[in-house]
């Protein structure tokens, strides 16, 4: 879902923003099961680790160039809500498309977790995330019907000013092995709580050399200067910053 006083403002060719004013959204991920689980650390318990996203798609109407069957160019996503790289936390993405696409199912196995079609009409796509051993056992299924055409039918189709929607989302981790929280604790695109007094990590992994590592995040993308500006995520980040802040007085006084 989009809206249009937070998205990027360039010049006349606004983008047609569809769906309503986008809401505030946490998905809590079941706990893993702690079978074969001996080399992830013991579980912080009542630690949450959130990680917030934006997925959506963003279509191009192709004028002179479309045909019966190909009317637009368009791309599904799952980016990091500041376009950070997910690469630390999903291990790959499954899109699902409509049955009438040759390989309906496309596995993207790096980031950025996206895919690129053409066609003509609009179906509901499954976004599927595996996540790393370490992270959560158990798969996260996305639901975003594919949009092509401005919400408005008065609205005429430009090859220039694409049909974006996007969706914010908050995907809750709770209870943590220390191996996950050791592995991304400085990860920008990783909400990291304020630690229980007494309990302590092992030190960061250190991150490997920008120079070296292959460039996962979407700050760059061709598509950026489309992607809606979600100024609520920081909002968001700061209001699970108080939750824990809350939990960790909570903790201080039952101790006393």
């Amino acid at each position: 879902m989009t809206n249009s006083s937070s998205s990027k403002k360039h010049g006349q060719d606004q983008p047609e923003l569809s769906g309503p004013t986008p809401k505030s959204h946490r998905t809590k991920m079941g706990k893993s099961e702690d079978t074969d689980k001996k080399n992830l650390g013991k579980k912080l318990k009542d630690v949450e680790i959130s990680v917030p996203i934006v997925y959506g798609n963003i279509a191009f109407w192709l004028g002179k160039k479309a045909s019966e069957y190909q009317s637009h160019k368009w791309t599904v996503y799952v980016r990091g809500a500041s376009n950070e790289d997910l690469g630390a936390i999903v291990k790959r993405a499954v899109f699902q498309l409509h049955s009438s696409f040759n390989n309906p199912t496309r596995v993207v196995e790096s980031p950025p977790f996206e895919l690129s079609e053409a066609g003509w009409g609009e179906f509901e796509i499954v976004i599927t995330l595996h996540f790393h051993s370490d992270v959560c056992d158990k798969p996260l299924n996305l639901y975003h019907h594919l949009k092509l055409y401005p919400e408005d039918e008065n609205s005429s189709m430009s090859t220039k000013k694409p049909v974006v929607v996007e969706l914010y989302d908050e995907i809750v981790f709770p209870d943590p092995s220390e191996a996950f929280l050791s592995r991304v604790q400085n990860h920008p695109a990783v909400n990291v709580p304020r630690l229980p007094p007494g309990v302590t990590l092992p030190p960061p992994i250190p991150v490997e050399d920008a120079s070296k590592r292959r460039k996962g995040d979407t700050k760059d993308h061709p598509l950026s200067q489309w992607f809606t500006n979600f100024s609520e995520a920081d909002e968001l980040l700061q209001l699970a910053a108080a939750r824990q802040q809350v939990y960790t007085t909570q903790y201080r006084q039952s101790h006393l």
